[in-house]
């Protein structure tokens, strides 16, 4: 995947287009949950997602992505032991699943990224515990996200809280930095040690993307060349931010304010979208 080489530090100019663009994606992120019950198909979603993106003139950051051949939907969708990369299509939700969607959008050359787990319908205690557990990990990822932390310091806040409840993170794929292209420096494993990697500075813009294994943690791909699944076919999930680090403390650049929470309806996600790090989950 192409990635910018060394660290990109936003102005306040490029802060505000990326804001921007994480509103808008957090708008297509919501539509696509949105649409999620059992019956309705994966590209259900990506058109709902789309068409929000269409409507505020955003460019999709994953449609014609390049890779085994170009990606051909403007969101990834993966089901139950699917990780990531998933190509939306005409399966069907069932009740008892989970799914995992991802979305990106560019606003003036700069990129959204974000990315949630969801339940259809009733799941089982399993399922709805690894949701919990990753989010919670991509929040306490997030709180770390501070001028003078390490970046191993935001990797071991999500490992630890993703270990410490008995589940497992993925190696072969990392969070990123995040700018003019959806894939720049520096590489943000979900996995490593306090104290270490790179000191984080104001102006740095960072896509932190917990992914997170019930079984053990390796993967593989499958015959569409795209989608990555849990060897063990066990269940994963994946939830994304894309974060801004400032002298006042995180950003989360996808979160929604509160007027367009309220117009959303999402009260359920409140606490994903509004980015929110201490709100009692719902």
């Amino acid at each position: 995947m192409p990635r910018q080489r060394g660290v990109s530090i936003k102005n306040e100019r490029e802060l505000g287009l990326m804001r921007e663009a994480g509103r808008i994606n957090a708008l297509a992120l919501a539509a696509a949950i949105a649409a999620v019950r059992p019956g309705v198909t994966t590209a259900d979603l990506d058109a709902a997602a789309a068409e929000v993106l269409r409507k505020h003139g955003a460019k999709s950051a994953f449609k014609g992505y390049p890779g085994p051949y170009p990606f051909p939907a403007v969101t990834t969708i993966c089901l139950n032991e699917e990780l990531v990369h998933g190509i939306p299509g005409k399966r069907r939700l069932q009740e008892g699943e989970i799914v995992s969607i991802d979305c990106g959008a560019i606003v003036e050359g700069f990129v959204g990224d974000s990315a949630m787990t969801v339940a259809v319908g009733e799941v089982k205690a399993d399922a709805q515990r690894i949701i919990d557990v990753t989010l919670r990990s991509l929040l306490d990822g997030i709180e770390k996200m501070r001028v003078g932390k390490r970046s191993g310091d935001v990797s071991a806040a999500i490992q630890a809280c993703v270990e410490n409840n008995g589940f497992q993170v993925v190696r072969e794929y990392t969070g990123h930095g995040i700018g003019r292209l959806m894939h720049e420096d520096p590489q943000v494993p979900n996995y490593g040690k306090e104290g270490t990697g790179m000191t984080l500075r104001a102006g740095m813009t960072i896509a932190l993307e917990p992914m997170v294994m019930a079984g053990n943690p390796e993967t593989s791909v499958e015959d569409d060349r795209w989608t990555v699944i849990s060897s063990d076919r066990m269940l994963t999930a994946h939830f994304e931010h894309t974060v801004a680090v400032t002298p006042n403390g995180p950003l989360v650049l996808t979160a929604l304010d509160d007027k367009a929470l309220d117009a959303i309806g999402l009260t359920r996600y409140n606490r994903f979208f509004a980015g929110r790090l201490h709100e009692t989950a719902q």
